[in-house]
């Protein structure tokens, strides 16, 4: 536990208590009377309540949308599956400044609804919730039916026989079982929605605005710190709430229900009523999913002159005339592949030793650390950034100047997704095999080499797919730290989103579609290595 409770301790609590330092110490004291005056303030109590109220909403809608699909992924056997599986799996690693491009090309000013209906959306309420059930549908679908597609449907099935109807049996028997899943899925979606960042800023406007919107216009645009320190302890607090919650399901989940083997519960749908909810899914997905990135890729070849590659071309040059940038937009490409690759190595490293440590140890310590280590999915990314710059600035950690930095901010948000995909595996791993080869002679390095390692190998392939798509779509906080002349991919989407004329609108939708393309790439090269006997509801 050491190593990441270090690499924590530097990376990720000093910076944040750093900013929160700067903003409520004053003359060498605490000013926690900025609390009354801050919460205090109508502007800002209006952004709590929109974003308590917009997170619930998009908990609700999605699950509504996405139940039906985990119940057709569980239950129904049909071809092409597995890809339908990838295919919903691919906005969930998406980077939020795509699913914002994405949606604007099909709700915003000129934009598909736009250009067919006069219909726009953008700069409203309903573009959000629409993007966000776009970008969780996957977090149900995969949460929810990971485990239903492990209940024994027999037991339904004996209820019915018992004379109850469909929807009693469903009711009463399956539900209980599935609630601890749905209700994890929720608190996750919940959690993801209420900390949104990306597709706020791109599609809200300048009327909405979440805690971690307005952290980033407090902190990068008003300069105000102790505003920005006290909605970063408020989403603090709601964030550890939603997560104290989430352990308990997830406990309650593990401890509860026998499985079978999902082989043996999915078949052909049967009758009309099962082809037309099938039909439906298919239908919803088409819509819902692959209608916005299918009009994404449009817009990228789309110019005044016709289709073509000519927003692709001009990437590679540098606009002179006041430009974004002070390199050509492409240079973006290699700049967020290096940095993905790097902030991957440090997170399967990090993650790696944390999911070591869990199935070594149990109690409270372990719980804590375990609680800690799934903070960075939760606290605002733009306090860590800008925490980064305020406090890495002196020896022996001056790194202001350093290409790692993006890295290593880059890695906190991969190493929950490692330890959560690494720790059912290794808690599967029968210890009286370590205990054999410890018996034989073998030293600890070894017994990790020759036992876990071949049992975890397709694990940590997994984790490294989520880790790096994760960190190549990172934004919060390397909107901070990414220097000029080295811009990443989701960084120049969203500086050419902010400056008017086509050329920009159409370099953010090539650049967007070449970032959505990488990221999908690394989701389908994951999927075939999946690991078939993956735990119930583990993403």
């Amino acid at each position: 536990m050491a190593v990441p409770l270090a690499f924590f301790a530097v990376f990720f609590a000093h910076p944040v208590a750093a900013i929160v330092g700067r903003g409520l110490k004053a003359d060498g004291g605490w000013q926690f009377g900025r609390f009354a005056e801050v919460l205090g303030r109508d502007d800002l109590q209006r952004v709590l309540w929109f974003t308590t109220w917009q997170a619930v909403a998009s908990t609700v809608l999605t699950l509504l949308i996405a139940l039906p699909g985990a119940y057709v992924m569980a239950r129904f056997a049909f071809p092409g599956k597995k890809l339908l599986r990838a295919v919903i799996t691919v906005p969930f690693v998406l980077p939020t400044v795509v699913v914002g491009s994405a949606f604007l090309a099909l709700l915003g000013r000129g934009g598909l609804l736009d250009e067919l209906w006069g219909v726009r959306l953008d700069t409203t309420v309903w573009a959000i919730l629409l993007a966000h059930v776009f970008f969780n549908y996957a977090v149900v679908v995969r949460t929810v039916g990971g485990l239903w597609a492990q209940l024994d449907p027999r037991q339904e099935e004996a209820a019915r026989m018992l004379g109850a109807s469909r929807l009693a049996a469903w009711r009463r028997v399956t539900l209980p079982a599935l609630a601890p899943a749905v209700a994890a899925a929720a608190l996750m979606v919940f959690l993801f929605t209420f900390t949104s960042f990306g597709v706020v800023q791109i599609l809200g406007g300048p009327g909405y605005a979440t805690l971690e919107v307005e952290i980033y216009r407090q902190t990068a645009q008003l300069l105000d710190l102790s505003t920005a320190a006290v909605l970063t302890l408020v989403q603090f607090a709601a964030v550890g709430t939603v997560l104290l919650v989430h352990a308990r399901t997830v406990r309650r989940r593990e401890g509860a229900l026998r499985l079978v083997d999902p082989a043996r519960t999915a078949r052909r749908p049967r009758g009309a009523g099962q082809w037309a909810l099938l039909t439906g899914v298919l239908t919803t997905l088409v819509v819902l999913l692959l209608t916005p990135l299918g009009v994404l890729v449009e817009r990228s070849f789309r110019t005044s002159g016709g289709y073509g590659l000519d927003y692709y071309r001009s990437l590679a040059t540098l606009d002179e005339a006041g430009g974004a940038f002070l390199v050509p937009p492409i240079d973006a490409v290699g700049n967020s592949l290096e940095y993905a690759l790097a902030a991957t190595a440090v997170a399967l490293v990090i993650g790696s030793l944390a999911a070591a440590a869990l199935t070594r140890r149990a109690g409270r310590l372990t719980r804590g650390f375990d609680a800690l280590l799934m903070l960075p999915l939760g606290v605002s990314a733009v306090t860590v950034g800008f925490g980064f710059l305020i406090t890495l600035d002196e020896p022996p950690l001056d790194l202001r100047s350093s290409w790692i930095l993006v890295p290593l901010a880059q890695a906190l948000v991969g190493v929950p997704f490692v330890v959560r995909i690494m720790l059912p595996v290794l808690r599967a791993i029968d210890g009286r095999l370590r205990e054999a080869a410890a018996v034989l002679g073998a030293s600890p390095l070894r017994v990790w080499r020759e036992v876990d390692l071949p049992m975890v190998g397709r694990a940590l392939l997994i984790a490294a797919g989520f880790a790096f798509a994760v960190s190549l779509g990172e934004f919060g906080a390397t909107v901070f730290l990414a220097r000029p002349d080295q811009p990443t991919l989701p960084v120049a989407v969203a500086r050419l989103l902010s400056r008017p004329g086509e050329l920009n609108y159409g370099q953010a939708m090539a650049l967007s579609t070449i970032l959505m393309v990488v990221c999908a790439v690394a989701l389908f090269l994951l999927e075939r290595t999946r690991v078939r006997s993956s735990t119930a509801g583990e993403f």
